[in-house]
């Protein structure tokens, strides 16, 4: 039947299979694109298909494309218009990525994971500890296209500090690729500091003097420090590539990398300290919920005895038996109430001497 809906009848559709999907156009996923010639950026707002066609027309100068987060479609696009191989197009609308670095004849592919801090009040309430994107950069002659996935992956600070040092721009596409690098890398020595304090507030926990222990924060911070593991350690092998001789990155730039592998050897010395500290502190923590448990099972074992003797005494006087001590007594019942109150209380003495209680 038709449906009343304000403005008239509308007759719902019988047919059930997906509605044709509508191609969004590639520059709905442009952040950014300029063409820089020594250094400068070219006023105005060209597309990127304009902006390389004004390069390779003048034969100078460079193209800086940023994307978040394209489709499959949008990517496709822009690979046709640069030249870019089909793997590499693939790649880059794919996340989730190992950090890597391919060369497929002129253009560089690098692939770096990013990293942010998530805010919380204490590891007893946190649930996530650090919050990975991704940053993919294609470098060519005349190009570089920056590709984003995660809400925390902005480079627009980063090109207006360029921006402002026209002479690092002016080393070509690879200094771009330089300075995300070292963006990205340098993200990685705040996050492991602000962890440490993290690691230090479990420390206390583990070895402090309080009644409980959650050890739920530690398997946290555990699962934590090893997704910062594999999000740092890959880019190792990247990096030396980009240090070595190479000749597709110029000499200058060169040494700047190695700037950046150094702040990235910390960084991986770091997070492996983290995580041989957290393995420890799982022992301690295991061991002190042990010690926690056996404390607890002392204590009701020390309750069960105390309350097994006026269990046993009403067990036995509960039988019924006609001929039964003290039952004709006028002070059996006062007898043996008071007797069981001695026996309970000679109990608790002695298992709170032993530290049982």
């Amino acid at each position: 039947m038709p449906h009343l809906r304000p403005g008239g009848f509308v007759t719902p559709r019988r047919d059930k299979r997906p509605l044709p999907r509508i191609p969004v156009p590639a520059a709905r996923a442009v952040v950014d694109c300029a063409v820089y010639v020594n250094g400068d950026r070219r006023p105005g707002r060209v597309s990127y298909r304009e902006a390389l066609h004004e390069v390779r027309a003048s034969g100078e100068g460079y193209v800086w494309l940023g994307l978040h987060s394209p489709d499959d479609e949008q990517m496709q696009d822009v690979g046709r218009v640069f030249g870019l191989h089909e793997l590499v197009v693939e790649d880059a609308v794919n996340a989730h990525q190992r950090p890597k670095l391919e060369v497929y004849d002129d253009t560089q592919f690098l692939v770096l994971r990013t990293v942010k801090y998530v805010e919380h009040e204490s590891m007893d309430k946190a649930s996530e500890v650090v919050e990975t994107g991704e940053i993919m950069i294609f470098v060519g002659p005349d190009f570089v296209i920056t590709v984003r996935h995660g809400d925390h992956t902005h480079l627009s600070g980063l090109r207006r500090r360029l921006e402002a040092r026209p002479t690092r721009l002016a080393l070509g596409p690879t200094a771009v690729l330089h300075a995300i690098s070292d963006l990205v890398v340098d993200s990685y020595l705040a996050v492991t500091d602000r962890m440490e304090t993290d690691i230090v507030a479990i420390e206390s926990s583990v070895f402090g003097t309080q009644r409980s222990l959650n050890i739920d924060p530690v398997y946290l911070l555990k699962r934590e420090v090893l997704e910062l593991r594999r999000a740092v350690t890959p880019l190792t092998g990247p990096l030396a590539r980009l240090t070595a001789d190479n000749p597709m990155v110029p000499k200058e730039i060169r040494r700047h990398f190695r700037d950046v592998a150094d702040h990235l050897t910390t960084v991986i010395d770091r997070v492996v300290e983290y995580d041989e500290v957290l393995t420890s502190l799982l022992g301690a923590a295991a061991a002190k919920v042990g010690i926690q448990q056996n404390t607890d099972m002392r204590k009701i074992s020390s309750w069960v005895a105390i309350a097994a003797v006026p269990t046993l005494v009403a067990g036995i006087y509960g039988m019924n038996f006609e001929y039964m001590p003290e039952l004709d007594e006028r002070w059996g019942y006062p007898t043996v109430i008071v007797g069981l109150l001695v026996a309970c209380s000679a109990l608790w003495v002695i298992l709170r001497r032993h530290h049982w209680l």
